[in-house]
């Protein structure tokens, strides 16, 4: 089995465990790329980009949650129960908001990994949930945390539906619907990610990141774009919106730019890649104010 089996299982299981609650899922994340290159297979309608990455791999399920949940804890608690019901354990560094399960026989290889998101800081103003510019807490307090992803003013706006459909790790086939955050959502979260990660060794100095850009741009259909478009507009003013675009300036203006060149290190880089298109919708959507 693979790895995008393997968390399709995962994820599965744990929507299994969350029907009939308010619990609706956001995927993010190398996996919720996956999932929105199988929802628009290759030639099936036009995209923003033509040629597309094969999907990389990678063992998270990076889980958004909406902040009403955060806000309403009570909720959050069928949830907390399910983690715990299906043997994941605290990462303990990041206590409450990272669960991992072991792989087979206990093992590291083989394991997946939960991160539970949210949205920006600002939408818990005035609200009980406590925040410390790093992650959010429900009060009173349920076992469960949100990473807070300041980046993602429009992390509830055109989210795309996606029936997910496999085989629970007992083997029981099943679908259930999981969220996608919209195009315009992903690459704002991929641009910071990219500026928090283009140094670091151990993240493959950013490379995915940049990957991760080229690869939303190539499954973005026709009317996600105009809506990506609508948003820019809309949110023209916010402070992440302004630094997304000098990122993009910085970072995937030309060739030569730090971005473009990590973009062209990565393992799935191929030559047919569109790489000056790939620039100029960037710039488009993500313009640097003057």
């Amino acid at each position: 089995m693979n790895r995008f089996q393997d968390l399709t299982s995962a994820l599965l299981d744990l929507l299994h465990e969350l029907q009939g609650t308010d619990i609706k899922l956001i995927i993010g994340g190398g996996f919720g790329i996956y999932l929105q290159a199988i929802n628009v297979p290759q030639g099936s309608q036009p995209t923003v980009l033509q040629e597309r990455p094969e999907p990389r791999s990678t063992s998270d399920l990076d889980l958004f949650l909406k902040p009403e949940l955060l806000i309403t804890p009570g909720k959050l608690v069928p949830l907390s129960e399910a983690i715990t019901r299906l043997h994941y354990d605290v990462v303990e560094t990041a206590k409450n908001y990272q669960f991992v399960k072991p792989g087979p026989g206990g093992d590291k290889a083989g394991s997946i990994k939960i991160d539970l998101l949210t949205g920006p800081q600002s939408c818990f103003q005035g609200t009980p949930v406590k925040t410390d510019g790093h992650r959010a807490k429900p009060d009173p307090s349920v076992g469960i945390h949100a990473h807070l992803v300041n980046e993602a003013p429009t992390l509830e706006k055109g989210l795309l539906p996606i029936a997910l459909a496999g085989n629970l790790s007992a083997g029981e086939a099943c679908q259930a619907e999981v969220f996608l955050p919209h195009p315009y959502t992903f690459l704002m979260m991929k641009l910071f990610a990219f500026k928090d990660r283009y140094e670091d060794k151990t993240k493959d100095y950013g490379r995915h990141h940049a990957l991760d850009l080229y690869s939303i741009l190539a499954t973005t259909i026709e009317k996600e774009w105009e809506y990506a478009l609508q948003l820019r507009d809309e949110n023209k003013q916010d402070p992440y919106v302004v630094e997304a675009g000098k990122l993009v300036a910085e970072y995937f203006s030309d060739l030569d730019a730090l971005g473009m060149i990590r973009l062209r290190e990565s393992k799935y880089y191929r030559h047919e890649f569109q790489a000056e298109q790939f620039m100029s919708v960037l710039k488009e959507l993500f313009p640097a104010k003057s």
